[in-house]
């Protein structure tokens, strides 16, 4: 499944995975052996490969004509794209899509290769032995598009509130893949209006963004218990005759900071959320929708309005169930835990950059996305540090004025970055990591914001809180580790965060137990970080019917 909606009716269009592909290690014992794989998939959940680490080659044949457009929503987590035994494109990370556009395939039977590779190197600033598993695979879909010479490329919106009435600003990407210029009309209509672009000359081999805003009448706001959305589509005009057309969806909200607070269409938000990875014992990273669907319940069960994408942008899909069940989103672009040291890999800018770019430009439409994140526990002590969350947070801004932006520090009262972000943000973990009470180590946390740091006055988050719980695991004396002290800990440390006048809102960590690197396995039983409020099949702990009523309570 690609998309929770159809996005062309012109442009033909269609998925290659949803079915069997050839799957082939390039190492170890097995390699070069053939092994028929249901796609999207990660390698790991074939028996034989369960701790490969490694390259593996997926192929498959396709018959198509003309120009091509091939979109790879995610592979992991490098990836060479080779179409009839020639290399055509390589991609780094593997939880932002990428494409490639094939000009001219004759008539017939194409065959086309991914070698994907979860190999830590010097080379990969981003995935590195962590507190989550870096898998391997083609874990998101794969979509083969038949185009014209141009193509519309995206299309975003952007709601704006004036005076009580709703106006929308459209941004439209065209793509000239030929050697010549293209004259063309554009037209896009959303909520019964239309903007048409006439006679416009895209030039060869180049992109171009047109740009206008429109104004409603009547439309719905996008709210949490209402969701409304609305759908936008553009088309190409040329002699008559309709030659691309993209069509895609948002909602008529706006993010705005005042003060203290964050504001949902003027309304102050109290943040009740879950951080959760995309990760399932029976699937890795690549979760179907129906168990992305299931997560979700669960979320809505609990009593959460909120989910924080921990540590990567999350699978479109996801996010387009959030879209339509009101579930406010933290996305944030992939980073966690990295020192000064990891910082100045030499590939670290580039590549973290790249992630906020992607992610932004494929998933700005998203109103359940409230706020970007980057960098995750990194090193924001540090003036190397520094440098590098401000380049990031001004290329966030740059590349959408209309949310704000975060980051999540670990950093007890020695973060120097707090003048730099919209929100402060804060992962705590009282005790568990240590005996301070919640309520206590809060405020002394949070007074220091306000009064030794350049984040004062500005809204006041805890992104990460909780504590870890083996499912089924008791004893007589509740120690660490066991469900009783997990559902202990939740409920103090709920209860001191949701009461705090001051704070924005909370992220448990987290929803549910996760495979980690196995090069962390000394301090994380089972190989797993096991703070989920459900283990990793998704049964409840103890903790579960404590968060629930709490969040039941605020």
């Amino acid at each position: 499944m690609i998309r929770g909606f159809k996005t062309h009716e012109t442009r033909k269009q269609r998925e290659l995975t949803g079915c069997l592909w050839d799957f082939s290690p390039c190492q170890g014992t097995n390699a070069g052996n053939i092994y028929k794989v249901a796609t999207p998939c990660c390698w790991e959940s074939h028996p034989l490969f369960a701790s490969y680490r490694g390259e593996g080659e997926y192929s498959t044949t396709f018959n198509a004509s003309g120009n091509i457009r091939l979109e790879f929503k995610g592979v992991s987590h490098t990836a060479t794209i080779y179409l009839d035994g020639k290399e055509i494109a390589s991609h780094y990370n593997a939880y932002t899509s990428f494409d490639v556009v094939a000009r001219g395939l004759q008539d017939g039977l194409h065959k086309l290769v991914i070698k994907a590779d979860n190999r830590f190197s010097e080379k990969s600033a981003l995935h590195i032995p962590n507190d989550y598993m870096s898998y391997g695979g083609v874990s998101r879909p794969v979509v083969l598009e038949e185009i014209h010479d141009a193509y519309i490329k995206w299309i975003h919106v952007t709601p704006l509130c004036n005076n009580g009435k709703w106006q929308a600003e459209i941004e439209i990407c065209i793509e000239n893949t030929c050697s010549s210029d293209i004259v063309t009309d554009i037209q896009a209509e959303t909520a019964d209006k239309m903007i048409i672009w006439d006679n416009v000359t895209i030039k060869a081999g180049t992109k171009a963004i047109f740009n206008n805003i429109m104004e409603f009448d009547n439309v719905l706001p996008w709210t949490m218990d209402l969701p409304e959305l609305y759908y936008i589509k553009a088309v190409l005009i040329q002699d008559g005759k309709i030659t691309d057309d993209y069509i895609d969806r948002f909602g008529f909200r706006e993010i705005k900071i005042q003060g203290k607070s964050i504001l949902l269409n003027g309304e102050k938000l109290k943040i009740k959320g879950l951080c959760r990875h995309e990760d399932h014992p029976q699937f890795g990273c690549a979760l179907p929708y129906a168990a992305m669907a299931a997560d979700l319940e669960i979320f809505k069960h609990l009593g959460a309005n909120s989910v924080r994408t921990a540590h990567y942008p999350n699978n479109e899909l996801f996010l387009d169930l959030c879209d339509e069940q009101g579930i406010l989103v933290w996305e944030e672009n992939h980073a966690r835990g990295l020192s000064e040291e990891n910082m100045r890999n030499p590939y670290f800018e580039q590549q973290a950059e790249q992630v906020i770019e992607e992610m932004i430009t494929a998933h700005y439409n998203h109103p359940s996305i409230y706020i970007w994140g980057i960098l995750n526990e990194c090193a924001s002590e540090t003036e190397y540090g520094r440098t590098c969350y401000e380049k990031q947070l001004e290329l966030v801004k740059k590349l959408d004025q209309s949310r704000p932006h975060s980051f999540a520090s670990c950093k007890f009262k020695t973060d120097i970055c707090f003048g730099l972000p919209d929100v402060v943000s804060y992962n705590i973990y009282p005790l568990w990591y240590h005996d301070t009470p919640p309520g206590e180590y809060l405020d002394d946390l949070y007074q220091w914001v306000q009064n030794e740091t350049d984040g004062a006055g500005k809204p006041f988050m805890v992104t990460e809180i909780g504590a870890g719980g083996l499912y089924g695991y008791h004893n007589a004396y509740n120690s660490k580790w066991t469900e009783d002290y997990q559902a202990e800990t939740l409920d103090k440390q709920l209860r001191a965060v949701l009461s705090y006048k001051d704070c924005t809102g909370v992220y448990i960590w987290q929803f549910c137990d996760i495979r980690i690197s196995e090069e962390w396995f000394g301090g994380r039983p089972r190989t797993m970080n096991n703070k989920g409020v459900v283990d990793e099949f998704r049964r409840p702990k103890m903790a579960y019917n404590v968060v629930k009523k709490i969040f039941g309570e605020y």
